[in-house]
């Protein structure tokens, strides 16, 4: 069997326990509110692991915003600097005399990964267009006719993406104007224009009073007195963007901006006229060298309605039972009724369409991409098509939307499909790029388009339907957690949010959980891409941190939730994904570091770069490929499939091969120590990160066991042996805490939201309860760190305090988690938003993953050897049922309490391993038979006990 059918096959029987059956949920499993979504993080996501959507429910429009899951910028090349190991003992020795500027500057300029397009070229041609931009300087006059420019609300707190202009980088000019009195005359004034992405120019009156360069720089410049007349006076600004967000973005906090005033006071300020006047003088810049690529938007699929906005009874909702999407209301006495899904078993995007009353459908259909490049056109008389080219990058995408009615009329334009006077409306979108593998972009998405949408063009609607109901049921219904529903729990999902407390609703907890679950199987799915900063959901075509995958904490969390949560199949992308890394990464093993194996650091992308990027001071952390192999391993505790880790163990090997060279002695404690490094994403370059150690160390210990249970590579395990007890300690600093560096150097102030250092405590095992002392330095830590933090930081701790056995601050935590993300003042913060999405801000939807696995810590723990049942349980959260819930050893388990007390447990045993269970001062040892199941009580007794 080919090895790729090998690994599906493996994954979708541990994907499903033959043993635990689980029934439905007391409270209905979804998402629903009272209005359409005003915002994209209102909107409600539907997915198959590689079509994504967000659904805006609208009543005269609805829009479901596309994403597949290929569609990227850059293309297929080589990351990894060529020569870069000359620089590698350099950097060691300025980091080992205490010289970490020159390390920094030294690795910015000799270490870092090759960027696309090469930065040398750039520069000259960036001068060029630059030049010729500042010298167009007509529209600064002050009588310039600007009629006919185009109106825009400043400033533009997201950049001006948000405002239409999406895509757009380049040169584009604003205007305004501001009254100045009499009493002002003579005075010089001050233009405060805040912050500016990312050159400005600045005239008032046809004169140039300042420009700056710097997103971070707020503008303020002084206008001379001469230059200031009574009544009306023009204001002009040049804003170059090179790329990203361009535009105004204002400042943090109340402080006021785009207002005149008198110099030497702001309180008596004369406001800059709204909306601005604006004019795109050339998008077209040089393409920017990136060190990675993005993941972009597909396009928008709009259903524009003939009945109009005025409705009544509107409900709009997520049924995630069954990854059903609903829109349901009534408008001129007929009730209409929407249902949406995305297939996995037929690859498609499905909306279907009713009206209470014959004749009442009508609606045009319309796609659209937010890139340059694409074209809209008629296929067929049922068929309309998308196509589509990415700016700076070589990916072609292509969708076909494909229509059927009962009753009235359907036909088909070159812009839009136009159904009038139907009772009933089925739409289906399939989509495809011409992306292969990492390696290749030879595909061809139209006859992809062509080929799916004949495996569906005569199959019956409720046939597709039932058919992504078991498919998708496979995977959901192995696990529930219920818990008792309080008095806010039937209220809409935003007001549940911004009214939570424990007592009012804590199944908003078990909500949150099968929600994570959702969020998981619709994002990945075997043979499809991993889950990425945003999933698979994405509508920004210059998306927060490329939405790519960042490896030093947010592409595991991503994971942390599949085998504990009985998921394990929705792992295989990642899987997939790590055999594409070692192998880029073995290039830049060789090119950085001359080592064997393979190295990963801190971000990749579709094209698996696996350099350093950004900057040196946290671009270079060698560990990314030592942390993705520990979930091989724990793949392999969880499922005790060995022809999983037979497949996976060379990844295992070659990033230990790696480290055995990597690692080096420190000279002043005789250590083995991991250099030059970072702890991620502070302190800078440094010799020997706590973190470093902690990861490499479980390397090598779950290499040597994987190598045992296979029978191989004895030898090279025995030197792995002698290295552990030779790498740098955890080590206990002054304020009790657990070092994050070898240097005694943590400040108790600091709350910096990535908490590295906690690793080994978790997802690692290298701190445990069986060393107590260093379990409560760990814990100082992490009060030292704050209660606070972005959303996936939350959801770390989460899992740490879960890990220290203190469910009530682990509880704390999720509190916080829940946070509404935009405040009263309309301001984001760490949280979730309407829809559930975890907040930075902006979206991440690691804190989903994260913040449901920290939830599963309380519940079950299995680290050490033992199944732990209810280690960390909350006092509010005294009453609850999990069915399906996975431990380490091959074991599915079923629990029941009350009161805070187990109530009983059923241990289902895939593998017939010996299991030891224990519940506080309670344990019990027994040997169990494949296919076996077992019932204790909550004193761990069986009825012949």
């Amino acid at each position: 069997m080919h090895l790729k059918t090998l690994l599906r096959y493996s994954f979708l029987l541990t994907a499903v326990s033959p043993f635990t059956p689980v029934t439905a949920q007391q409270q209905p499993l979804s998402l629903w509110y009272r209005q359409p979504a005003a915002a994209w993080t209102d909107a409600l996501p539907l997915g198959n692991g590689r079509l994504g959507a967000m659904v805006f429910g609208g009543v005269a429009e609805e829009r479901f915003q596309l994403n597949e899951e290929t569609l990227w910028s850059g293309r297929p090349r080589t990351y990894a600097r060529t020569g870069a190991v000359q620089y590698l003992q350099p950097i060691r020795q300025l980091l080992a005399e205490g010289k970490q500027k020159e390390a920094e500057a030294m690795g910015e300029k000799y270490f870092m990964a090759v960027k696309d397009p090469d930065d040398s070229t750039y520069a000259l041609q960036k001068d060029a267009w630059f030049k010729a931009m500042v010298q167009q300087t007509a529209p600064a006059a002050a009588d310039y006719n600007d009629n006919n420019w185009a109106t825009m609300v400043l400033p533009t707190l997201e950049g001006w993406e948000r405002t239409g202009l999406m895509g757009t980088d380049g040169a584009l000019w604003f205007r305004t104007s501001f009254n100045v009195p009499a009493k002002w005359l003579g005075k010089n004034l001050v233009l405060d224009l805040g912050r500016i992405r990312d050159v400005d120019y600045s005239y008032v009156n046809g004169k140039l009073v300042g420009h700056d360069e710097g997103i971070s720089k707020k503008r303020k410049y002084t206008i001379p007195a001469a230059l200031v007349k009574e009544g009306k006076n023009t204001v002009a600004v040049q804003v170059i963007n090179f790329f990203d967000k361009g535009g105004f973005t204002g400042v943090k906090g109340t402080a006021r901006t785009l207002v005149v005033y008198p110099e030497g006071g702001d309180t008596d300020t004369a406001a800059l006229v709204n909306p601005w006047k604006f004019f795109v003088q050339d998008e077209n810049p040089p393409a920017m060298p990136r060190y990675e690529a993005d993941y972009l938007p597909f396009g928008d699929l709009y259903f524009r309605f003939a009945h109009g906005n005025n409705s009544s009874n509107y409900k709009r909702s997520l049924d995630i039972e069954n990854a059903l999407a609903k829109v349901s209301y009534t408008a001129n006495g007929t009730s209409y009724n929407r249902e949406y899904f995305i297939s996995a078993p037929h690859q498609c995007l499905v909306a279907h369409l009713t009206a209470s009353k014959p004749a009442a459908l009508s609606l045009q259909a319309v796609l659209q991409s937010p890139h340059k490049k694409y074209i809209v056109k008629k296929i067929d008389d049922h068929t309309l098509s998308l196509s589509l080219q990415v700016s700076n990058g070589v990916l072609k995408g292509v969708g076909y939307l494909y229509a059927t009615a009962t009753g009235g009329k359907l036909t088909v334009s070159d812009t839009a499909i136009h159904l009038q006077n139907a009772t009933e409306a089925n739409f289906y979108f399939v989509a495809a790029t011409s992306f292969v593998n990492y390696k290749d972009v030879s595909g061809d998405p139209e006859a992809k388009c062509k080929a799916a949408l004949a495996q569906i063009k005569h199959i019956p609607y409720n046939t597709i339907k039932a058919a992504h109901l078991k498919e998708y049921r496979q995977l959901a219904g192995t696990f529930s957690f219920t818990v008792p529903a309080g008095k806010n729990a039937a209220l809409p999902t935003n007001e549940r949010i911004r009214k939570f407390t424990m007592q009012d609703d804590a199944s908003l907890v078990s909500l949150f959980v099968m929600y994570g679950r959702y969020l998981l199987i619709s994002s990945s799915r075997p043979g499809t891409q991993p889950a990425n900063l945003q999933g698979i959901w994405n509508d920004l075509l210059t998306p927060p941190w490329g939405s790519k995958y960042t490896t030093n904490i947010n592409l595991e969390m991503n994971y942390w939730p599949a085998e504990v949560l009985n998921l394990a199949a929705c792992a295989q992308p990642l899987f997939q994904m790590i055999n594409e890394l070692a192998e880029a990464g073995s290039i830049t093993a060789k090119e950085h570091y001359g080592a064997p194996g393979w190295v990963l650091h801190h971000n990749t992308d579709l094209w698996r770069g696996t350099a350093p990027i950004n900057a040196s001071n946290h671009g270079i952390w060698v560990t990314g490929a030592a942390w993705l192999c520990l979930h091989i391993w724990e793949h392999y505790l969880f499922t005790q499939d060995t022809a999983f880790l037979r497949a996976q163990y060379p990844n295992m090997l070659a990033a230990s091969q790696f480290f055995e060279k990597f690692l080096v002695k420190d000279p002043k404690t005789g250590y083995l120590i991991s250099t030059p490094s970072n702890s991620p994403e502070q302190g800078g370059l440094v010799a020997g990160p706590t973190m470093d150690h902690q990861i490499i160390r479980e390397l090598f210990k779950n290499t040597i066991a994987a190598a045992a249970i296979l029978n191989k590579d004895a030898a090279f395990a025995d030197r792995l042996k002698a290295l552990i007890t030779q790498i740098a300690p955890n080590k206990i600093g002054k304020h009790n805490q657990l070092q994050e560096w070898m240097e005694d150097i943590d400040e108790v102030q600091n709350q910096h939201r990535h908490i590295s250092h906690l690793w080994g405590v978790y997802p690692g095992s290298d701190i445990t309860w069986k060393d107590s002392a260093m379990m409560k330095a760990a814990r100082q830590s992490l009060i030292y760190r704050g209660d606070g933090g972005t959303g996936w930081s939350l959801a770390w701790k989460v899992n740490v305090w879960a890990r220290f056995k203190e469910g009530d601050h682990a509880l704390l935590m999720i509190k916080n988690l829940f946070t509404p993300a935009i405040d009263d003042n309309g301001r984001e913060r760490g949280g979730v938003y309407n829809n559930l999405f975890d907040a930075h801000p902006p979206f991440q939807i690691d804190g989903n993953f994260g913040g449901s696995s920290g939830i599963a810590e309380m519940i079950i723990q299995s680290h050490t050897g033992v199944i732990e049942l209810l280690p960390a349980l909350p006092a509010e959260l005294a009453e609850g049922t999990v069915k399906g819930i996975c431990a380490r050893g091959g074991f599915v388990l079923d629990l029941t309490w009350k009161q805070g007390k187990l109530q009983q447990v059923k241990v289902s045993s895939r593998s017939g391993n010996f299991c030891h269970l224990k519940y506080g001062s309670q344990e019990v040892k027994f040997a169990t038979k494949r296919g076996g199941s077992y019932v204790f009580n909550g004193s761990l007794k069986t009825n012949r006990q």
